[in-house]
């Protein structure tokens, strides 16, 4: 940090030498020449005047005014479509030398944010509680949804907590220590498995069946306890009498349980001879079921023959349940194997330690006894009583809530704050890549106060992104940065866009997923997101996308050629979810590429704003006329010129993904201009977005940083967006440079200081 508030001043002085007084003579003139028409004492048009900026001074003083001057400029927002643009040489000075002023007055006097307790939110809830204790249970799916602010759902100041959500921490802590100790009593009970009626049986259907199989149903079904189940299987359909009947096999985790022939003849009503079953024991856990057919090798002139498919799966049970003892989550917990008070105080310090990210205290150890003590002798077991401890301690606020501790006193530039404490900053990075608590070896680290330390900082963020936990970057800052959570949502219309099935839903899910995790997997470019020339297929969507040479239902990564599918904005799944169930919107793919990749959203319409006739597109007008009739509205063309363009440039793609060259009858046009440049489809966009690489970074850091702080960015944090997007132009972008580049700021290792007296102080040398 000090070496960052020396590169700021010195950069600042030497551009003041190099100018002599740059403010006089480039800033005040190009302020007066491009803005103040619009942006005047009178106007004030969109709540800012330039009239009070009339010296350098006013950087002080009018900061967010002025980093809203630079954003528009630097973004070619302003001056808008319509009015003359400043020379590139004009509009370079003005903006190096407000960007660089900003800066060099952020870093003598920094903020690194407000602290707020946080609440873990869903998912963080249910992998705190699996790294925890070993169980195989998501108990927070039954919970409210979280509430979401910039885009992100871990945002501490909107996770409120309703009087539901703790009615539901009590619910889920006493079924939670219950199944982690076995101590659940299970009545039998039947579960229906149903395949989609929408997905065709006619082929191999999951890289889980063996090959030379066709159709069936593959789930994962968590059995309550070790016994015996009933596994019942219902077929529907009809087949050709003329053929031999086909080989339904049922195999459980892979392994096959029995190989069923079924009948010659099968008549609707008769209903016992589609049904199969077989009881079979199985042990506790979650185990994969698969219900699947030997694929048929006889020959038909049909080239549609009637087949059997299956209709569902019943699993009931367990029959005669055994008590698991050697359990995953019972070895997690019993760290020792005395009924004494002793082990229940020592395996019960152990665990507190984990959930409350931290050492326990002998407050903690005397609270968590006393529960022990009042279960053992109601429930007369020393499991009754280990239970009952564990349920406090999972409704404990020092579980369900981050709350950090005063930090060291320091002082960067002119401001006194803190630096983050190791434990509290243990928790920070845990939940921003994992989601989840911090291991065993990072609170370690954390308890000796070694974190901190540049060297092992970086050791072990590296080790954390190698780690599988980081797959929660993907469900959780992918999901909601590309809006893959809204894909299951989406519903195109079945009678407009038949072959959109679940398969196919899943398939454009997965290979976004697949794709970002291997940015973070291979420590790829983060540019790759805008053109990256591979992509993760199976053969139904390699089909789908037209590229050949790809068979079977396993994604594999497929190197690409061309424009058409390089990078996620021509995914299938990116193109979905920024459409409507009947058609395209320009409109919304336009506005969730500025605000996802470039961070500069349109404002909200104006009201009364008329609706498009959508019935009308492709049928007595493309969807450009009906486009361009409505931007005839001047209240709505300053915005729709932007949105527009990027959208059009997308229009080649459908609200399924599918490339076209037509809506309707009217050939697709998929040019526009944004900004002076001109755009004439996605390959034009892409170029574009390449041109604009420092927008596209500054933005993804923005979304990073967002989600990883929990809390939306203020003016203050700006700087610190622009030094680590520079840096990482540095280090050639890759993911993992990033990352480090957010853990390494002062936002996220320092906090503002409660009361710290000049005593205290001492200068900082690395946050």
């Amino acid at each position: 940090m000090k070496r960052y508030l020396s590169l700021i001043l010195v950069s600042g002085s030497w551009l003041l030498a190099q100018q002599g007084d740059p403010f006089s003579s480039s800033i005040r003139p190009f302020l007066t020449r491009n803005c103040q028409g619009c942006h005047n004492a009178q106007n004030k048009t969109g709540g800012i005047s330039v009239e009070p900026l009339t010296s350098a001074a006013s950087l002080t003083t009018n900061a967010d005014a002025w980093e809203k001057i630079l954003h528009k400029v630097k973004t070619g927002e302003m001056p808008p479509t319509g009015f003359p643009k400043p020379a590139p040489a004009a509009r370079n000075v003005f903006t190096t030398w407000t960007e660089t002023e900003l800066d060099r007055l952020a870093a003598l006097r920094p903020d690194p944010g407000r602290i707020t307790i946080h609440r873990l939110n869903r998912t963080e809830y249910n992998h705190a509680v699996r790294d925890l204790l070993a169980v195989d249970f998501t108990p927070a799916d039954d919970f409210p949804a979280d509430d979401a602010g910039y885009g992100f759902d871990n945002i501490a100041d909107v996770l409120s907590l309703p009087p539901l959500l703790m009615e539901k921490y009590l619910s889920a802590a006493g079924k939670v220590s219950r199944q982690a100790l076995g101590l659940v009593k299970i009545t039998p009970a039947l579960d229906r498995y149903s395949a989609d009626k929408r997905r065709s049986q006619r082929g191999r259907i999951s890289d889980d069946l063996p090959f030379g199989t066709r159709g069936g149903l593959v789930v994962k079904h968590r059995f309550p306890a070790d016994g015996e189940y009933l596994l019942r299987i219902r077929l529907s359909g009809q087949f050709d009498k003329t053929i031999p009947a086909p080989l339904l096999d049922l195999r459980l985790d892979g392994a096959r349980l029995k190989l069923f022939e079924t009948p010659i003849s099968m008549e609707e009503e008769e209903e016992e001879k589609r049904r199969f079953e077989l009881r079979v024991p199985v042990t506790a856990g979650r185990h994969e079921v698969a219900i699947t057919f030997l694929e048929e090798t006889w020959k038909t002139e049909d080239a549609a023959p009637k087949l059997l498919n299956v209709d569902f799966v019943e699993i009931g049970g367990p029959f005669n349940p055994k008590p698991n003892l050697n359990s995953p989550s019972r070895q997690r917990i019993f760290t020792c194997q005395a009924q004494t008070e002793a082990c229940a105080q020592s395996l019960l310090s152990n665990l507190a330690r984990k959930a409350y990210r931290r050492p326990v205290t002998p407050a903690d150890t005397a609270s968590l006894m006393r529960f022990f003590r009042m279960g053992r002798q109601d429930g007369g077991t020393f499991d009754a009583g280990v239970q009952l401890a564990l349920k406090s301690m999972l409704v404990s606020p020092n579980f369900l809530f981050r709350s950090e501790r005063a930090g060291t006193p320091m002082k960067v530039g002119e401001v006194a704050m803190e630096r983050v404490a190791d434990l509290d900053l243990a928790s920070r990075l845990s939940f921003f890549l994992w989601s989840s608590l911090p291991d065993d070896e990072l609170l370690t680290l954390a308890i000796q106060k070694k974190l901190h330390e540049p060297s092992i900082l970086r050791a072990q963020v590296k080790r954390m992104l190698a780690d599988s936990k980081s797959r929660a970057l993907v469900s959780n800052f992918a999901g909601q940065w590309l809006h893959l959570r809204n894909l299951p949502q989406m519903k195109p219309d079945p009678d407009k866009f038949p072959e959109f099935d679940t398969e196919l839903r899943e398939s454009l899910g997965r290979e976004t997923e697949l794709f970002f995790e291997a940015v973070v997997r291979e420590d790829r470019s983060v540019l790759d997101f805008l053109d990256g020339p591979f992509s993760y297929l199976n053969e139904r969507l390699a089909k789908y996308y037209g590229i050949p040479g790809v068979t079977g239902s396993r994604f594999r990564k497929v190197a690409l050629t061309g424009n058409q599918r390089s990078g996620v904005l021509t995914q299938g799944s990116i193109l979905t979810v920024s459409s409507y169930p009947t058609r395209t919107s320009p409109v919304i793919r336009g506005k969730w590429i500025l605000e996802n990749f470039l961070a500069a959203p349109p404002p909200p319409p104006p009201p009364n704003v008329p609706e498009l006739k959508t019935e009308e597109i492709g049928a007595t007008a493309s969807m450009r006329q009906q486009l361009e009739q409505h931007r005839s509205n001047p209240a709505c063309a300053s915005c729709h010129t932007r949105m527009d363009a990027i959208g059009f440039a997308l229009e080649n793609y459908d609200a399924i993904g599918r490339w076209r060259t037509h809506d309707g009858k009217f050939p697709i046009d998929p040019s526009g201009t944004l900004n002076g440049q001109p755009l004439n489809g996605a390959a034009d966009l892409k170029a574009l977005l390449r041109g604009r690489e420092e927008e596209f970074v500054g933005c993804l850091t923005e979304k990073l940083l967002t989600y990883a702080l929990g809390r939306g960015l203020e003016r203050a944090d700006k700087p610190v967006v622009r030094l680590i997007s520079r840096n990482l132009s540095r280090e050639d972008y890759r993911f993992s440079s990033l990352v480090l580049g957010i853990v390494e700021s002062l936002p996220f290792q320092m906090r503002r200081a409660v009361t710290v007296s000049s005593s205290e102080v001492k200068n900082v040398r690395h946050p």
